[in-house]
């Protein structure tokens, strides 16, 4: 009954993009916009962001506990790690302004996880203002404040009502994810210590996932300045390919829902039309992928596929080479946040201009820490599963002496505060706003 009801839908909407000239890359970013519910043209919610305290990890670095306004009234928690103002006034030199960045972290992470806090305190020991924040269903947006669960909360298949769609779920959780990045480079913007020109995005997994589509959907905005995705950036362009079968229903449904829209001259090109957005916003971006990555299916998206995708989508689009992504590729390497290494930083610093950590000779300086050793010395939590040599442990992090960060340390809200907030924060609380919105929609649906 509902199938010729939905046919119908898709073909309005194809005639709109069509209208707006489909092959255009305006009328494909409003395509991710209107396929992830988010806000096109950056037209935000207001951020409202509320500083609840501020402590010191280590001496020079000052971490303040924040909040601000996503998707559907929700509200995301996040650690800000930023220099010291008074180490500061010798090292600007009259600049004024400082890099920033947001980390974004891989499936069941969160700014409790060891990367999110290991970068927060290096980066802004380089001079950087840095934010870590959980993502839906992780963290103090969990119903037990809890990290890394299994099954995680926010990976539950949602059938929405008919004659809604299957994968209009994954769609909107995606989009929430879109719209918490997005607010955390508000936030950025927000301070007045931050130039709005050198905000990055260092991003992991499903991290990486989410940001590539979020810089695609900077096309119009040019918010972001340079982006790593560690590992990560596999955005087929067939049917059936990495992310299509992903076993996370936020990336999966979504990424499922753009082969039909997004077309070169009537084929599917998903990944090539993604990276041509990207390339066109003038946003430098370096894939940085073990070549041992089963996670992310790298042994299938190797360095040659990168290359062809690369090469195909600037002779299509006719783009340079300088306005193209940059690859490494690590031997005997699996799953890790490489942008803690050497490789990372240095690329970084060549991009957002580090005010402490100018050249590559005082990166090196800074000497380097073995993570499993680290962690281990300091308590720092990591799975068995991802301590290992091949993995995040065997990551030498630049900086040396950082300190292991307390859970209780990183909690934003007193728990008085966060029982009297949680309905803006847990994962279930944003699925009864959304399964309230679908039931609209399909209502809606019906009545037409």
């Amino acid at each position: 009954m509902w199938k010729p009801l939905l046919v119908a839908i898709a073909i309005a909407s194809s005639l709109i993009l069509q209208a707006a000239g489909q092959d255009s890359q305006d009328a494909w970013e409003a395509s991710l916009h209107q396929l992830l519910y988010t806000p096109y043209n950056n037209k935000l919610p207001a951020l409202d962001a509320k500083v609840w305290s501020t402590f010191s990890p280590t001496p020079g670095v000052l971490a303040d506990r924040v909040t601000y306004t996503t998707a559907s009234d929700m509200l995301v928690t996040a650690i800000v790690y930023r220099p010291d103002p008074k180490l500061l006034k010798g090292a600007l030199k009259g600049k004024g302004k400082l890099p920033a960045i947001v980390i974004v972290n891989g499936h069941g992470s969160d700014k409790f996880g060891w990367y999110a806090f290991y970068s927060g305190i290096m980066f802004a020991k380089a001079g950087a203002v840095v934010i870590t924040y959980d993502p839906i269903g992780e963290g103090e947006r969990n119903a037990r404040k809890a990290s890394a669960e299994s099954p995680a909360s926010h990976d539950a298949d949602v059938l929405p009502p008919a004659p809604i769609p299957h994968d209009d779920w994954s769609q909107r959780l995606a989009g929430l994810m879109q719209v918490d990045l997005s607010q955390a480079i508000s936030y950025l913007r927000a301070q007045p210590e931050v130039d709005t020109k050198r905000i990055g995005v260092a991003s992991y997994s499903m991290g990486s996932y989410v940001t590539g589509l979020a810089t695609a959907m900077d096309y119009y905005d040019h918010r972001i300045a340079a982006v790593v995705l560690s590992g990560g950036g596999t955005y087929d362009d067939v049917e059936g390919g990495y992310f299509d079968l992903n076993k996370s229903i936020c990336q999966a449904g979504a990424y499922r829902s753009l082969f039909p829209w997004l077309k070169l001259k009537g084929q599917p090109a998903r990944g090539e039309i993604l990276y041509a957005l990207i390339a066109s916003s003038q946003h430098p971006m370096l894939i940085m992928n073990g070549e041992q990555d089963t996670v992310m299916d790298i042994p299938h998206h190797n360095a040659a596929w990168f290359q062809e995708l690369h090469d195909r989508t600037m002779k299509d689009f006719g783009l340079q080479p300088s306005q193209m992504f940059e690859t490494i590729f690590y031997p005997g390497i699996s799953h890790r946040t490489s942008w803690v290494n050497r490789d990372g930083v240095e690329w970084l610093n060549s991009q957002l201009h580090f005010p402490f950590w100018k050249t590559n000779a005082i990166i090196e300086g800074q000497g380097t820490t073995h993570v499993s050793t680290w962690a281990q010395a300091n308590n720092v939590w990591i799975s068995k599963n991802y301590i290992r040599e091949d993995r995040e442990g065997g990551l030498d992090a630049v900086g040396t002496g950082l300190p292991g960060i307390p859970r209780a340390q990183l909690m934003v809200l007193p728990d008085a505060d966060w029982q009297r907030m949680k309905d803006r924060l847990t994962y279930e609380s944003w699925a009864a706003k959304t399964m309230a919105a679908e039931q609209a929609a399909a209502e809606k649906l019906r009545v037409h």
